[in-house]
């Protein structure tokens, strides 16, 4: 059964990075008051996929590396870490340290982590490592929010105007809707028309929307019974701003512009699989590894490569790598 949750790393890869300072000040807030705000914050991706290169850290989700600067002027960079996958990760505290020794160690710069757990068990709280050994011990803690909490704060969720209320409230309503599609489109319409009766700018509703819309993904019947009701609301409202760009596809009946987006998204996280994965086959097997390259590159099932990714951690040959997805292959 495909996960739920395998792709919420996408939309919540790109609402961080549109909403960083947001971000901080929704999550950790004393952290927000320490960093000077009128020095833009640097996405480092590229030292972050070297950091993860050399780890051989496996599966990653949502990581991001954001150099920043302190109101003293020291600069700093901070590692965010966001968990969404619903799988309990027993060595979970042990990646975070090894992502921040890592990245420590490659540039000397001091390393905050911070990590945000978006599953769905209360008392999975990873936030420490360690270990002592003939008088030598080794302690790293680093600072968890749960997404589930924020059940308990559902009131004051509503009421703010941060663009992570919006998202915590989708995650948690895209969870508690699972089974239930009527209730989720319900719900889908009623954090939709939250965007308007907030008063967000127009390129805040329609972020936050595709934020909303892709976690909260409806049946194609439901879906278009949504988007009659968004047309409504926004036609009451006067303020056409997701449907300007969607109506030609919603008059077909078929939304093919978000469609279109999905897949390139899902293109987008295809891509980023297949480089780790020609890279894990450099590291383990060399040329040979390798040679699997193209018919693997072949492969449009995003979960598919995912599980290549992670059976390049345990398996010992390239016929037992082949076989997780070519099972009938034979020795």
């Amino acid at each position: 059964m495909t996960n739920p949750f395998t792709e919420f790393d996408s939309p919540w890869k790109d609402i961080l990075q549109r909403y960083f300072e947001e971000f901080i000040l929704f999550f950790f807030p004393q952290a927000h008051e320490e960093i000077d705000w009128t020095r833009t914050p640097e996405f480092l991706d590229k030292e972050l996929q070297q950091v993860v290169r050399d780890a051989e850290l496996g599966r990653r989700l949502v990581d991001k590396l954001v150099k920043i600067y302190l109101r003293g002027g020291e600069e700093a960079w901070v590692l965010i870490h966001i968990e969404v996958q619903s799988q309990e990760e027993s060595d979970f505290a042990e990646r975070m340290f090894t992502y921040h020794y890592r990245i420590y160690d490659r540039y000397k710069r001091s390393v905050a982590s911070l990590a945000v757990l978006g599953d769905e068990r209360k008392n999975w709280r990873p936030e420490r490592f360690g270990y002592q050994l003939f008088g030598c011990e080794i302690g790293f803690r680093f600072p968890v929010v749960k997404l589930l909490d924020y059940q308990q704060q559902w009131s004051a969720l509503s009421s703010s105007r941060n663009p992570f209320a919006t998202v915590v409230m989708a995650h948690l309503k895209a969870i508690e809707t699972r089974d239930n599609r009527n209730q989720r489109k319900e719900w889908k319409l009623a954090l939709t028309r939250r965007l308007y009766e907030q008063g967000y700018e127009r390129e805040d509703v329609i972020n936050l929307f595709q934020f909303i819309d892709w976690v909260m993904s409806l049946p194609q019947e439901l879906e278009q019974q949504f988007w009659q009701e968004v047309i409504h609301l926004e036609e009451e409202s006067r303020m056409p701003y997701i449907t300007s760009v969607e109506r030609i596809g919603i008059q077909k009946g078929i939304q093919q512009g978000i469609e279109q987006e999905r897949q390139q998204s899902r293109q987008q996280v295809r891509q980023i699989l297949l480089e780790s994965i020609e890279l894990g086959l450099e590291l383990k097997f060399g040329s040979e590894g390798l040679s699997l390259l193209p018919e693997i590159s072949l492969l449009e099932d995003v979960e598919q490569l995912r599980a290549i990714q992670a059976g390049l951690r345990t398996v010992n040959t390239v016929e037992e790598l082949r076989r997780i997805y070519q099972p009938t292959t034979q020795e």
